[in-house]
């Protein structure tokens, strides 16, 4: 966060000093009068300057796209990034030629990132945001992927009357599976297991 402490005759005078030092404008700080000044007799003697502190806001959501940007450059992957936003839900779609190694094995890179990139813009927003990561319509794909997944195993246990456990997942991909069967009055799913190893149960109902 840059902040400067400037002074002036004023306190316009040193709220453009401060301004200039940070090479921004004023609709992107907050500024705080420590110091009004005093003009003093003939505006000389006994007049004291004007003191403020000029801090520079910091967008939440330019903080997630530097770090998601330095990220991707550690790892030799150039991304374009592409950002949407509705109220508190962020989305951010990457896209580029190497994107495969920030999806990872089933994802797990990419959601390890979006957990990551969320920590970051909440550290600096002032209400909580929401981030989804997702890369070239990985989500899509993979919510696909598991819709299928659900049925595929939703029928096994009808078929052998005996649950059947799925790998762990994060919470969103599980939700996914929970939805997919929630109108299947032949199967109830519940989670099971402990954080980051929770994992869904399909139960054929008897």
């Amino acid at each position: 966060m840059k902040q400067v402490t400037a002074t002036g005759q004023n306190v316009e005078d040193a709220v453009e000093s401060a301004l200039a030092q940070l090479k921004t404008t004023k609709d992107r700080t907050e500024i705080s009068i420590i110091d009004e000044g005093k003009k003093g007799i003939f505006g000389i003697f006994g007049s004291r300057p004007a003191v403020v502190k000029v801090t520079v806001k910091v967008d939440p959501i330019d903080e997630a796209k530097n770090f998601l940007i330095s990220v991707s450059e550690q790892m030799e992957v150039p991304i374009k990034i592409d950002i949407t936003q509705e109220g508190k839900n962020v989305l951010f779609s990457l896209s580029g030629e190497k994107i495969a190694l920030l999806i990872g094995k089933r994802g797990q890179t990419l959601n390890s990132l979006q957990y990551l990139t969320q920590l970051v813009i909440n550290r600096y927003a002032d209400h909580y945001f929401t981030v989804t990561l997702d890369a070239e319509d990985y989500r899509k794909r993979r919510n696909d992927t598991l819709i299928q997944l659900a049925e595929r195993l939703a029928i096994k246990a009808i078929k052998t009357g005996q649950n059947v456990a799925l790998e762990p997942m994060p919470s969103y991909e599980r939700k996914v599976i929970h939805t997919a069967l929630v109108e299947n009055r032949k199967v109830k799913t519940y989670s099971d297991g402990t954080e980051p190893h929770r994992f869904i149960v399909i139960t054929p109902v008897k």
